[in-house]
């Protein structure tokens, strides 16, 4: 008789600690926030597909919408690289392209990074020398791209894979700069890569566009550049990240209805990073090539996850389910009277 309420207070407290088990792994509680930052570490490339975040800082338009935290910038030649930033807990925010950003995802099972926004649509193409007339002429070629798994890189090698041309073709990864010279002294013959180098090899080098590849997506449109950040900075600093969402918008807006002056400014910013400024040929053909927009095309991403598989950088696709939290962009959208950005289900796990 006396076993019965030891058993039955076994029982419950069996259940009990069970319970708080399965709260503290399944549901345990996300960071809280700390209000604005100290400080908010920006990274992004010397690109004209990175254009929202070289006017966001040109113009001042990040610091403006910061006040008083102070905004620290770096600048990468490819995603791989900021990835490793990122993960490593040395950069917030990042202008990215499509590929590490989903990278940087599934190499943390889904919980270090977010996507919190678009920057750039199209401006990546296959430039080859003139006598390369179709992409069965590349059989036996050495074609560049800026870094193993970057946006270009994947693209590059699942067309190839689509081609029936993989391992018939060399892939070879080379900085952007490098890549210019390497096709000068013929040491490759094409190269997949973001604006403005392709539009430097074609003007500089001789080449020729073989492949836009806007003419992969329907729409034309695909996500060359997005923005993420790192999960924790998101939930201890939203008021922080939402100002960069702003400055971003700011920017974007700014540079669409400032044409000719967004170009210059974009020029100047590339200028102070690469020591060189671009030739108004360049520029110009750079600058039609790409669209900036705060959509980053979330229906994508999970062919884009596909496409790492086809290209042999990752062994399965990632799952993006629950990448984008676009609420904060879409705060900033609605206040402005701006259309909100659509997630297409990536926000949910």
């Amino acid at each position: 008789m006396n076993l019965k309420p030891a058993v039955a207070i076994a029982l419950i407290a069996l259940t009990a600690l069970s319970g708080c088990s399965r709260r503290s792994t399944e549901d345990a509680p996300a960071a809280q926030s700390k209000g604005a930052a100290t400080e908010v570490r920006l990274g992004y490339f010397p690109n004209v597909t990175h254009a929202a975040a070289l006017i966001g800082v040109e113009k001042g338009l990040f610091a403006k919408e910061l006040g008083n935290t102070k905004l620290t910038t770096q600048t990468f030649n490819a995603g791989p690289d900021e990835v490793n930033a990122l993960l490593g807990e040395s950069l917030d925010i990042a202008y990215i392209g499509s590929g590490p950003a989903i990278n940087a995802y599934a190499k943390s099972k889904g919980e270090a990074v977010k996507l919190i926004s678009g920057a750039t649509s199209g401006g990546a193409q296959l430039v080859a020398k003139p006598e390369i007339n179709s992409v069965e002429d590349l059989k036996g070629k050495t074609v560049a791209t800026p870094q193993l798994a970057n946006t270009q890189d994947v693209s590059l090698k699942k067309y190839l894979a689509e081609k029936n041309l993989t391992g018939q073709v060399t892939v070879q990864n080379s900085e952007n700069a490098a890549t210019l010279d390497l096709f000068k002294k013929g040491d490759i013959q094409a190269a997949w890569l973001p604006q403005p180098w392709s539009a430097r090899l074609v003007a500089e080098a001789g080449a020729k566009v073989l492949l836009d590849e806007k003419t992969l997506w329907e729409g034309g449109q695909f996500p060359t550049t997005v923005v993420i950040v790192r999960t924790k900075f998101l939930q201890e600093h939203p008021e922080t990240v939402e100002a960069v969402l702003k400055g971003h918008v700011a920017a974007i807006d700014w540079a669409k209805a400032n044409k000719d002056e967004a170009k210059t400014t974009v020029n100047a910013a590339l200028e102070k990073l690469t020591s060189k400024k671009l030739g108004q040929k360049i520029l110009d053909a750079a600058w039609d090539n790409i669209e900036l927009t705060s959509d980053a095309q979330a229906k994508t991403f999970p062919q884009l996850a596909k496409d790492a598989v086809t290209a042999g950088v990752a062994k399965e696709a990632a799952n993006v389910a629950g990448y984008a939290d676009f609420t904060l962009l879409n705060k900033v959208l609605q206040a402005q009277g701006k259309p909100q950005v659509q997630a297409a289900g990536l926000d949910k796990k």
